[in-house]
């Protein structure tokens, strides 16, 4: 069975300003999802569901959508602040959305085919989604899970603080743990961090960190609303607490529910993060086009 792509779309990018995910960075005006959307196609996904706002419907539909749509399935599934399981509702004053676990539960039934998920707003290269998708098309287990890790150093911006999921890899190329570490920022030829004890802590750079790219069976859908049930019973009165994906990946491995295999093929990343990240970001595409990498214009 093919493999359908999952695209995180519904963030605003509140450090960047404005819906960062329509930005060109291509030479005939493609955005980085266009680029992920097609390199998971040569990788043999099949499909493709953005998860939206309901807001931002209209113009993503008219500025995205539809340039997929003679080419793939396209689906849509949209995160919902008062979309919530049974006995919660939403608290008075929040506004803020739950978090990427959340979101991918929004595509639940939409997707029946081994999935992967991903941000909009980054640039995974080819060789990230042929990986996940020979894993996914190999999986012997509906619980069989995978990330596509990349090197810390390669992750980072120029501009300002990032966050960056840093993963504790074992012999087997199993992961161990996944920590959300937050204003990661370049240090010297390495990085640093404020742990949450005062100290600063530094970093080599050569780490392996998450940037949400994942590789699921539809199985997963059960357990990420398990834990988001968990979270939601310690957090749900909260204005501003998040339900993050790789939470819900840590809990499952830590009932021993799943297995997550770190994956090769994050050979080169870029990503919009500020605004000033943008002209970098136009560079990178450049130069693989430069290099035959992609086409120009993309879609033809």
């Amino acid at each position: 069975m093919n493999p359908t792509l999952v695209v995180l779309a519904a963030g605003m990018g509140s450090r960047y300003g404005g819906i960062k995910q329509l930005e060109a960075v291509g030479p005939g005006g493609e955005t980085l999802m266009d680029y992920s959307v097609f390199d998971a196609l040569r990788a043999g996904f099949d499909r493709v569901v953005f998860i939206i706002r309901r807001d931002i419907e209209g113009v993503f539909r008219e500025k995205i959508g539809r340039r997929y749509e003679a080419r793939v399935s396209v689906d849509y599934a949209f995160q919902e602040l008062a979309d919530l399981p049974e006995g919660f509702r939403v608290p008075e004053g929040r506004t803020k959305p739950w978090g990427t676990g959340h979101a991918v539960l929004a595509a639940a039934s939409r997707v029946s085919a081994p999935f992967a998920v991903i941000n909009a707003d980054d640039f995974y290269g080819a060789s990230a989604f042929a990986s996940l998708s020979t894993f996914l098309r190999g999986a012997n287990s509906d619980l069989a899970c995978a990330l596509v890790g990349y090197t810390l150093r390669g992750t980072l911006s120029e501009h300002g603080t990032v966050s960056r999921g840093l993963c504790s890899v074992d012999s087997q190329g199993l992961l161990e743990s996944i920590v959300e570490l937050t204003r990661v920022e370049r240090s010297g030829r390495g990085a640093r961090y404020p742990h949450k004890d005062g100290r600063v802590v530094d970093l080599t750079g050569n780490e392996i960190v998450s940037m949400n790219l994942w590789g699921f069976m539809p199985r997963m859908f059960d357990l990420i609303r398990e834990r988001f049930i968990d979270f939601l019973s310690r957090s749900a009165g909260s204005l501003s607490a998040e339900f993050y994906i790789p939470s819900a990946v840590n809990e499952s491995m830590d009932a021993a529910r799943v297995r997550v295999r770190v994956l090769s093929g994050g050979d080169q990343w870029c990503g919009v993060t500020y605004r000033e990240d943008l002209a970098a970001a136009q560079a990178t595409i450049g130069e693989l086009v430069k290099q035959g990498a992609y086409p120009a214009p993309l879609w033809t």
